[in-house]
């Protein structure tokens, strides 16, 4: 069996420093041909015709994907362009079946996809830590000739070809797994709040697009209790058409159980923003929709009561909305609550 996974230091040079964070990579893959029967008779001191013993080929190997809990990337294969699984050896005399071709297993972080290029179907999903699922099986081993023997034909002279492999153009796609999936404009203050509700440091500063990979935190709850939130790349207007950082990432939202909708309380417009963060996740998949949404209004800090009252009243009525303070800490353990809320009803 060979093992594909590469393991990632933190210590990598700063050159790949913007570009260790792979979701989707495209890879030629071929499974084993299978080894073919053999056509042998048995010829013994006292018997020189004693019948047929040609053994079976053996399997070609299978190209197996494997959840591994401590990748959070598909940067680790990336250089692998062509995964070549063996092909199995051919049977031989004496019954004697060739050896299997060497599996090859693809170790991929939780939440991986696995389809072909031309037809674009899913072939393969990992969710959970050890599952391991026989992408590309391997082509069948011949039969060798003893297993045409028959009353009325007790030398067959026939053996079987071994199956060959299945090969093509795959793609690996990368879906985080998180529980809550923060949403917003660049510089709404989605990577703040992730370092503040959770132990994840991710880069922050004064400009849009600081994010321009997914960042991922635990939420400590009451009790040893927690939940995973990730911190996407800004939305902008046109995102679902490939403007800005385009729907590269947004595919990360589809497996959130909730959408937390971060509106910077220094908007323009806080209902405007909503609406078309919303279309933009519509124009993605319009299921997205059927979500469990959240409204908090960041930078709440600048903020007097009246104001408040004001955007309130602007958002919609059957959505949840609190104002948070990343600065001050102003309604975090309100905002962990309702999450934990909205999580284990969506469960």
């Amino acid at each position: 069996m060979v093992l594909l996974t590469r393991p990632i230091f933190a210590a990598q040079s700063a050159v790949l420093e913007k570009s260790n964070f792979v979701d989707q990579i495209r890879v030629f893959c071929r499974s084993g041909h299978g080894g073919a029967g053999s056509k042998h008779f048995m010829r013994t001191k006292y018997n020189a015709l004693a019948g047929p013993d040609g053994g079976d080929g053996g399997r070609g190997g299978h190209i197996i994907l494997r959840g591994n809990k401590n990748l959070w990337t598909l940067l680790h294969l990336r250089y692998y362009k062509n995964v070549l699984a063996e092909n199995g050896e051919s049977g031989s005399g004496n019954n004697s079946t060739g050896r299997f071709g060497k599996d090859i297993v693809i170790e991929v972080p939780l939440g991986t996809i696995a389809r072909d290029e031309e037809s674009s179907r899913k072939e393969a999903e990992i969710l959970e830590d050890g599952q391991e699922i026989v992408w590309i099986k391997g082509g069948r081993g011949g039969l060798g000739n003893s297993n045409f023997a028959t009353a009325t034909n007790q030398a067959p002279e026939h053996a079987q070809p071994g199956e060959a492999g299945s090969e093509g153009w795959k793609i690996l796609e990368l879906k985080m797994l998180a529980d809550v999936g923060l949403v917003g404009f660049p510089n709404a203050g989605k990577s703040t709040l992730l370092s503040v509700m959770t132990a994840a440091r991710p880069k922050i500063a004064d400009y849009a697009f600081t994010t321009i990979t997914p960042q991922l935190g635990m939420v400590e709850y009451r009790d040893g209790r927690s939940f995973c939130m990730a911190d996407l790349p800004g939305i902008i207007e046109g995102a679902a058409e490939g403007r800005g950082l385009g729907h590269r990432f947004l595919r990360h939202i589809e497996r959130n159980a909730a959408l937390l909708f971060l509106i910077p309380a220094d908007s323009n417009d806080h209902k405007k923003e909503f609406d078309i963060l919303v279309k933009e996740l519509e124009h993605f998949n319009p299921e997205l929709l059927h979500k469990e949404f959240i409204i908090a209004i960041s930078k709440s800090d600048l903020l007097d009561d009246e104001l408040k009252a004001h955007i309130a009243a602007e958002l919609p009525e059957k959505i949840p909305n609190l104002f948070i303070s990343s600065a001050t800490q102003q309604g975090i353990t309100e905002l962990k609550d309702l999450l934990w809320k909205v999580i284990n009803k969506e469960k």
